[in-house]
């Protein structure tokens, strides 16, 4: 069993803790994010969890308990997303020279190998054009190029509650799925191919619509059995997570958290409903 922790809260930064403590007395309890009531037991004893991977901003709060995952011989990576979007996007996010100091320590301490990091969504408007993100892009691969071997990129998801809260904020976004605009999207995607390139960095999509191949970014899985295979020796199946959307090509892992419990406040992200509906997975 793969355990991510979590695509519905910021683990490592609000509620390492509570999930250490999970794993000293060997279980966690779980809500179905479409129907609370139902709850379930999974056991997270170190024989039966195959790998954990964590998914933050900012992962300094955590890093204390590294030894306590080793010392236990639990096996483990981070998708750390690293965007460069001002406080008024993501009002709790620490300044980013501070989580570029982080994403070094840890991949420092884990191996550069088990930090991915993750440039998602790419926001595209009148206050986030392209040259944005070419820019603030390079600068951050220039930055992260020796501490990871590859990046993740996806445009923004335009769910109907992420656009009312975009609107609210005064902030115009383009759909970049849209056929007036893939051109551009194209363009951008290959942008950020070549840089990628250029600094050694993979690069892959993550549950992305848009088939940004002819850019030269494939699509990707951020819970991938490839990448775990190669990093922890082991012989894991491909199974796709049927709980994820349709282009999500992660294989199959037991989400914990809670949506809607994640402190950071970010404007466009799904997750801070207190329950996803199905049509915004």
């Amino acid at each position: 069993m793969i355990v991510s922790a979590s695509r519905r809260t910021d683990v490592p930064a609000f509620y390492g803790e509570w999930f250490v403590n999970c794993l000293r007395r060997g279980w966690v309890e779980i809500a179905n994010p479409f129907n609370p009531r139902q709850q379930r037991v999974i056991e997270l004893s170190p024989e039966k969890v195959e790998v954990i991977v964590f998914w933050s901003k900012y992962p300094a709060p955590f890093l204390k308990y590294l030894n306590f995952l080793d010392r236990w011989g639990y096996r483990y990576y981070f998708l750390l997303t690293l965007n460069p979007y001002p406080p008024f996007l993501e009002k709790g996010v620490p300044p980013l020279e501070e989580r570029i100091k982080v994403f070094r320590r840890l991949s420092e301490r884990v191996g550069k190998e088990r930090v991915v990091w993750r440039y998602d969504p790419v926001i595209v408007g009148p206050e986030f054009p392209p040259s944005y993100h070419r820019e603030n892009f390079a600068c951050l691969a220039e930055a992260l190029a020796s501490y990871t071997e590859r990046v993740v990129v996806s445009f923004l998801e335009l769910y109907r509650r992420v656009r009312v809260r975009l609107h609210r904020a005064g902030l115009e976004v383009f759909d970049m799925r849209a056929q007036e605009r893939r051109e551009e999207a194209l363009a951008l995607a290959a942008a950020l191919a070549e840089i990628a390139r250029n600094w050694g960095l993979e690069i892959f999509s993550c549950a992305e619509k848009l088939n940004l191949s002819p850019a030269g970014i494939r699509p990707g899985a951020c819970i991938d059995p490839l990448l775990i295979n190669r990093v922890f020796q082991l012989f894991l199946p491909y199974r796709k997570d049927p709980g994820q959307r349709r282009e999500c090509l992660c294989t199959r892992a037991v989400d914990v958290g809670a949506y809607g419990t994640c402190r950071f406040g970010c404007l466009y992200c799904y997750g801070r409903n207190r329950y996803q509906r199905r049509d915004e997975r």
